[in-house]
């Protein structure tokens, strides 16, 4: 029989667990083939073969470890099917890695057996209409924010006559990543906005947006942009740096972050940030367009407390000057 070694050594983080599970929903959708191949030889063996699908199911153990009763979490569409295919199946730990129970219920199934159940059965759970729905929810969701997020920045700029827009995107160090768990985010975010109420950093704040979010090379960031009064803030650099070292203050280190105002280059025409006046109409366009990434599908959370709001803005006050 052909083998390979099922046990996967490098520990996968929260963030890139959950990733690995999407990957392995969305190539179930793509083709119709199982984990493994298992043909029977004239020997009487059984020859096992991968296919696309194999390398996703390698590190199995850590997949199925993401779901913790301990702590209730919300799911994209894909982690819930594969969550409720694992329980339907019956998918349970063993000494050898994951297994089940065959259909008779009187034996375990080895790794390539008990996969190849998991697929089918995720393949069943995806061709559903509450799947797809669900899927199709999270795309209006992502589109509602964006027409929400541009009437916010429209009023935001339009209190004074100069506004100065701050972009930063704060991330977590790699050696981070594999103790980091999404609700930690969260709380380090809480901290952040509460600093708004008493960190002379935030004087003369009109507005603000957060978004936490999601990428495989990313893993868990967060991603904002906060407005001040221009006649109160004379460089949207210093602004920029000091919000970020307050992130690295937070993160107790564990923190970095990228300032948008310091490559101001990469914009070109499209420049967004910085002193923007009310009575450019273009500028704003920008500023809006500079933002709208804050509500983009393909860096979605895939897992996040329930309860949590991961896109955030602050409140509008209507005095303008």
């Amino acid at each position: 029989m052909y083998s390979f070694n099922t046990t996967v050594f490098a520990s996968f983080s929260q963030s890139q667990a959950s990733i690995r599970i999407e990957r392995l929903v969305q190539s179930i959708e793509r083709t119709d083939k199982p984990a493994f191949e298992i043909i029977q030889t004239q020997s009487g063996y059984e020859r096992v073969q991968r296919t696309r699908i194999s390398k996703y199911v390698d590190s199995m153990q850590q997949m199925f470890d993401l779901f913790d009763d301990r702590h209730p979490y919300g799911y994209s569409e894909h982690l819930q099917a594969f969550w409720e295919a694992c329980q339907d199946i019956g998918l349970e730990r063993s000494p050898a890695g994951v297994t089940c129970l065959n259909v008779q219920g009187t034996a375990y199934l080895d790794f390539y057996h008990a996969m190849n159940v998991l697929v089918a059965r995720i393949r069943q759970l995806i061709s559903s209409k509450r799947y797809k729905r669900k899927a199709d929810d999270r795309r209006y969701e992502a589109s509602r924010k964006q027409a929400t997020l541009s009437e916010y920045v429209s009023q935001v700029l339009d209190r004074y006559s100069r506004t100065v827009v701050v972009r930063v995107d704060l991330h977590y160090r790699a050696m981070a990543w594999p103790r980091l768990r999404i609700e930690h985010v969260f709380n380090d975010l809480d901290k952040l906005i509460r600093a708004r109420e008493r960190n002379p950093i935030f004087e003369h704040e009109t507005g603000y947006i957060c978004s936490v979010e999601h990428g495989e090379d990313k893993g868990f960031h967060i991603h904002a942009a906060f407005f001040f009064n221009g006649a109160g803030v004379r460089s949207d650099f210093a602004k920029a740096r000091k919000i970020g070292e307050l992130w690295e203050q937070i993160t107790c280190g564990l923190g970095y972050f990228f300032s948008c105002n310091d490559d101001k280059d990469r914009y070109g025409d499209e420049l967004g940030i910085g002193v923007i006046k009310r009575a450019d109409s273009e500028a704003c366009r920008k500023v809006i367009n500079a933002v709208s990434y804050l509500t983009k599908d393909n860096q979605y959370l895939r897992m996040k407390p329930v309860g949590a709001r991961a896109y955030r803005t602050g409140r509008i006050h209507r005095a303008t000057v």
